[in-house]
C-alpha cells in the first residue's frame, strides 16, 4: 500500500510539472511569435542552455535550489551567458526564475519541443515489428504514412518478437494493427461470432417450425 501511495504521488507530481512547464512553453512560444520572430532558434536557443545544464550538473542544481535567491541565480545566469542570449530568451528565463521555476527548465524544453513539432505539423509514430525494418521499406512506410496522418511522421522503432512478423503502427491514440497475431485472433473472434449466429439462426429456425405445427 505504501509503495502505491509513493507511486501515486510521484505520478501526480510528474503530471502537475507537465502540465506548468507546458503553460511556460506555450507563453514563451506565444510570445517569439508575436513579435515575429523564428520558433526553430528560439527553441534552439532554449536547448543550448539545456545541454550546459546536462554538462554542468552543479550549475543545475544551483538553479534548481530553493536555497538560493532569485537575486543570486538570475546575476549567475546573467554572468554564465555573457550577454550571449537574445533579449526574448533572457526575458523568459528572468519570468521563470522570478517564479522560482528554474528547477523544471528542461520540462519546459521538452514542452516547447512538442509545440514546434506541432507547428511544423511533425507526428510522432510507433512502428513496432517482430524484426528490424531495413531503410528501404522505412522510406515506404514513411511515404506512405505522410497521406495518412496529414504531416510529417517522425518514426520511432521498436523490435517486439511478439508481433509474430507483422507491425503494429501507433499515431498518438490511434493504432493500425497489421500483426499476423491480431489477424488470427480477428480470424478466432470472427469464428466464434458467426458460430454464434450460425446457433441462434437454427433457434429462431426451430423456434418458428414449432410456432407453425
Amino acid at each position: 500500500m505504501e509503495q502505491d501511495a509513493q507511486f501515486a504521488a510521484e505520478f501526480n507530481a510528474d503530471v502537475e510539472v507537465e502540465k506548468i512547464a507546458e503553460v511556460y512553453a506555450e507563453a514563451y512560444l506565444n510570445a517569439i511569435e508575436t513579435q515575429h520572430l523564428s520558433i526553430d532558434d528560439a527553441v534552439d536557443e532554449l536547448a543550448s542552455l539545456i545541454d550546459v545544464l546536462k554538462a554542468q550538473p552543479k550549475f543545475a542544481a544551483f538553479l534548481a535550489s530553493a536555497m538560493i535567491s532569485t537575486e543570486e541565480k538570475i546575476a549567475l545566469l546573467e554572468k554564465a551567458l555573457a550577454n550571449a542570449a537574445t533579449p526574448s530568451f533572457w526575458n523568459f528565463l528572468k519570468i521563470v526564475a522570478k517564479r522560482n521555476r528554474l528547477d523544471i527548465l528542461t520540462p519546459i524544453f521538452v514542452q516547447t519541443k512538442k509545440l514546434l513539432d506541432k507547428h511544423h505539423k511533425r507526428i510522432p509514430v510507433t512502428i513496432t515489428t517482430a524484426t528490424e525494418i531495413d531503410s528501404q521499406l522505412l522510406l515506404s512506410l514513411s511515404e506512405k504514412l505522410r497521406g495518412i496522418i496529414g504531416g510529417e511522421p517522425m518514426i520511432q522503432c521498436v523490435v517486439d518478437p511478439e508481433t509474430l512478423g507483422g507491425m503494429v503502427v501507433r499515431v498518438g491514440d490511434t493504432i493500425y494493427d497489421a500483426s499476423i497475431l491480431t489477424r488470427l485472433k480477428n480470424v478466432r473472434q470472427q469464428m466464434i461470432e458467426s458460430s454464434a449466429h450460425e446457433i441462434q439462426r437454427q433457434r429462431d429456425r426451430f423456434r418458428t417450425s414449432g410456432a407453425v405445427e
